[in-house]
């Protein structure tokens, strides 16, 4: 079921949808512009929302719709979709549509069930697992072009916000001596360990929970693709990880939102010009 409402009742409505029986709402901007998740203690309300509710195919949706009806934002023949959808394997499906991958001259990134296309390349094989980090989106695609293209032998590298490990698995099997990956979703750290095992690289990857990690971290390399507002958050802290000299790469970042990025980290960095990708873009530096 699809109701169409706006930001400030789209999550008074996900409610009201759970409580009558839906297993999962979500909330998507009815532009199809991008919808984030919001940091930790934040609401984030969008100005005009689709408020979709999954419900199992048993479900009798003329008993939902007469109990949502008394609800005081809707009312009686309240404007919703109802759609069927397909009962699929939908694990099977994405695995069937996630193929290997080319960034840069010598990096491939391959689903860890398909054959390999060049043996003779670098080739990362990865199982997300419940981790964000594949490839296909145009921010991880933007980071791992800028790792291929960096001279990694015998570096440090520190992938911030770590996923799936895909970036610092990435830049192990690039050359570099070590990584440290940090996140803070625990199935994050666990996914990035399965990756870098499967990878052969797990002896030069460190993982840790931000409350984890030692205070004096630094690196050659530092990458975090995460969001435009935790980087603006987080310059105090993700700035002074890099060694002078060292390479900083931001991503997560729409081209829309790269000017208020930058400008919370031009004062430590010499900031290269901005390289976009699909209305996303990614911001690198070196530190001063």
């Amino acid at each position: 079921m699809k109701i169409n409402t706006t930001g400030a009742q789209a999550e008074e409505l996900g409610d009201a949808l759970m409580e009558n029986g839906a297993v999962s709402v979500t909330f998507q901007d009815t532009h199809d512009n991008p919808v984030f998740e919001p940091l930790p203690g934040e609401t984030r309300l969008w100005g005009d929302t689709d408020v979709i509710a999954l419900f199992d195919a048993e479900t009798d949706m003329h008993e939902v719709i007469a109990g949502l009806e008394p609800h005081p934002l809707l009312g009686a023949g309240f404007p919703h979709k109802i759609e069927q959808i397909e009962d699929k394997d939908w694990e099977r499906e994405w695995m069937d549509n996630f193929h290997p991958m080319r960034f840069g001259q010598r990096l491939w990134i391959c689903p860890s069930w398909r054959d390999v296309p060049e043996p003779e390349a670098v080739n990362v094989m990865l199982d997300p697992g419940l981790a964000f980090g594949t490839g296909t989106h145009p921010t991880t695609a933007l980071c791992l072009s800028w790792l291929d293209g960096l001279d990694l032998t015998g570096k440090t590298v520190i992938d911030f916000g770590c996923g799936s490990g895909i970036l610092a698995i990435a830049a192990l099997k690039l050359g570099a001596a070590s990584a440290i990956g940090i996140d803070i979703d625990p199935q994050a750290i666990q996914a990035s360990r399965a990756n870098a095992e499967r990878n052969g690289v797990s002896e030069r990857l460190s993982l840790f929970l931000p409350h984890e990690q030692p205070a004096d971290l630094s690196a050659d390399v530092v990458v975090a693709n995460i969001l435009a507002g935790p980087l603006r958050e987080l310059a105090p802290l993700i700035g002074v990880l890099p060694v002078t000299g060292g390479h900083l790469g931001l991503s997560g970042v729409l081209a829309s939102q790269a000017a208020s990025v930058c400008e919370a980290y031009e004062e430590k960095f010499a900031l290269d010009p901005v390289a976009e990708k699909e209305e996303w873009c990614r911001i690198t530096g070196i530190r001063r």
